[in-house]
């Protein structure tokens, strides 16, 4: 009975010490993004949205960021089929790394697979509701595919999150009077 006692305590010690950095990267983000929707100026703005992204790529695995890194390298170049390639087999491996599923859908919609790439937009927010560069995506997809509502509401919820991005608020001037009509 002691030998059971024994194993179950080493391994709640072992999951409370590897949950520790994990809460401690959540908090640090946590407070980064707080800290990006209240940034005064652009300038800090983008000195956090730089940090916020930084976290974000952190996957915890040496393979998996091996695998982010020769995507975002393929991406560079405009190898667009490498690209996918590598990006869909992070995914497969991580499914619960939005920051994979948001740069598969960045070749894809450089390759014009819209549908696609709005699934991996879906899947990246589904992971992390304020990745401000996936709701940014969808923007530019509804956009592309005549949506105009729907891309007025995403670029609206990227600047509560990210209050400087200046593509964000040129999207909502452009699809201002798509969106609410023409004022008298």
């Amino acid at each position: 009975m002691s030998k059971h006692k024994s194993a179950v305590a080493a391994f709640l010690t072992a999951a409370c010490l590897t949950a520790a950095p994990v809460l401690a990267q959540e908090d640090r983000l946590s407070e980064l993004l707080d800290e990006l929707a209240g940034a005064e100026d652009a300038r800090t703005a983008a000195r956090l949205e730089k940090q916020v992204q930084q976290e974000w790529s952190k996957s915890g695995s040496a393979s998996i960021d091996l695998l982010l890194k020769r995507g975002e390298d393929a991406l560079e170049v405009d190898n667009l089929d490498a690209a996918i390639e590598h990006l869909t087999a992070l995914t497969d491996h991580a499914p619960e790394f939005a920051e994979g599923w948001h740069t598969l859908a960045l070749a894809y919609y450089r390759v014009e697979k819209f549908g696609p790439a709005a699934g991996a937009l879906e899947r990246a927010l589904a992971l992390n509701p304020h990745h401000f560069g996936a709701l940014r995506g969808l923007g530019a997809i509804f956009e592309q595919v005549n949506r105009p509502h729907l891309a007025y509401d995403a670029y609206s919820r990227v600047l509560n999150l990210r209050p400087h991005d200046s593509g964000a608020i040129d999207a909502l001037e452009r699809l201002e009077r798509r969106v609410n009509g023409q004022t008298l």
